[in-house]
């Protein structure tokens, strides 16, 4: 069988560390990004096409990849976006009738260098340890020290802008032109399901690319403003930030998810940090501290804001925390109708607990729409 001959492959960590495995369906490649890990036993496609994921090595701690084949519509972009795929077991045939593709046919689509029958619990528990670092996967096994140099000259993602890699070149609409809610989205690396959610809940979007400045997005005249989720770190996005101060100058409705969360945060005046190996999965604990209620969520981000400036800060408010670590997962404005979190709320994975967050965004632009007739 096709698998019975595939390639050695290994991973090479930076700090020297080497994990080996095989080349998924026989290729021969090799890879470099920061390698991290996603905890969610289901939706892999999903993930592998999150733009949040750009530049990153993806290692699977589900012991199975692949045994549900793949989906054409269960993409959250225009193509994969992970640099990698790192696994266990990799199957090549899959049983689910909706399925279209295999995932071996999905990745080869997509040029997506992938290796398994690698030793994740030990990579994992390597990672969770040593935090999230650059690294390379290959099958060249012969040329370990020329990759060796390459990967120590390999970018660090602390200060990484890679919104302009993933977001949209042009602007262009999402949903009824007819409907009674227009919002303009900043496209720092936007997930599809996000405007599905929109969409479904009547709104007409205007997606704009990462460097649109407040006037460009205020021009289609929208009821409210969106900023997306999206790869990298914060700090480098000058023109998103400033737009979303300008948003928020403007007091017009504001919703931010993950990058866009941090993107608000840094518009604030609150600074970012890289976590040790940040948030992946689909299980993550997170408390509301205005319901009292908690709720299961999405996470991918490997960046967080910081707590302490937050707490102090007079016109912020901690609206959710992440009940592993502690870390922000929500925040709000006090006088302003700006609110976001550090988490996704369109994921869905199963539990829906976050998906009221889209309604709180139409509530606020109800409630901003009634006051503006009242002036």
């Amino acid at each position: 069988m096709k698998y019975q001959s595939r390639k050695e492959a290994f991973i090479l960590l930076a700090d020297g560390t080497i994990f080996h495995g095989k080349a998924v369906g026989g290729k021969e490649g090799t890879s470099f990004g920061e390698v991290c890990f996603n905890t969610g036993m289901t939706g892999y496609q999903e993930i592998f096409t999150d733009p949040s994921y750009f530049g990153q090595l993806m290692v699977t701690t589900n012991a199975h990849i692949g045994n549900y084949g793949t989906v054409e519509e269960e993409v959250e972009s225009d193509s994969v976006k992970i640099a990698g795929l790192i696994c266990k077991n990799f199957s090549y045939d899959y049983s689910r009738d909706r399925a279209d593709a295999s995932l071996e046919e999905f990745i080869g689509k997509n040029n997506l260098f992938a290796i398994s029958d690698v030793d994740t619990r030990a990579l994992v528990s390597y990672i969770r340890d040593n935090g999230a670092m650059n690294a390379v996967i290959s099958t060249n096994v012969k040329g370990i020290d020329q990759l060796k140099k390459e990967l120590a000259e390999f970018p660090s993602m602390v200060g990484l802008e890679l919104s302009s890699k993933v977001s949209t070149k042009e602007p262009y609409f999402y949903g009824d032109e007819n409907a009674t809610i227009k919002i303009s989205a900043l496209d720092i690396g936007i997930k599809k399901n996000i405007l599905r959610n929109l969409a479904k809940r009547g709104a007409y979007i205007k997606v704009f690319p990462y460097d649109t400045t407040f006037k460009e997005m205020k021009a289609f005249e929208p009821d409210a403003y969106f900023v997306s989720n999206g790869p990298g770190d914060p700090e480098p996005l000058k023109q998103a930030i400033q737009t979303a101060k300008d948003i928020i100058a403007s007091d017009m409705p504001l919703f931010g998810i993950c990058l866009g969360h941090q993107v608000i945060a840094l518009a604030n005046g609150i600074s970012t940090y890289k976590m040790h190996n940040g948030h992946r999965g689909i299980n993550h604990p997170v408390m509301n501290l205005i319901t009292g209620k908690g709720e299961i969520t999405s996470q991918n981000h490997g960046f967080a804001i910081n707590r302490e400036e937050t707490e102090a800060h007079s016109e912020l408010e901690i609206t959710h925390i992440h009940l592993n670590d502690q870390t922000v997962a929500g925040i709000r404005m006090k006088n302003k109708n700006v609110f976001s979190v550090q988490y996704h709320p369109e994921a869905s994975p199963g539990p829906n607990d976050a998906e009221y967050l889209f309604d709180q965004f139409f509530e606020l632009i109800e409630k901003a729409s009634k006051k503006a007739v009242i002036i």
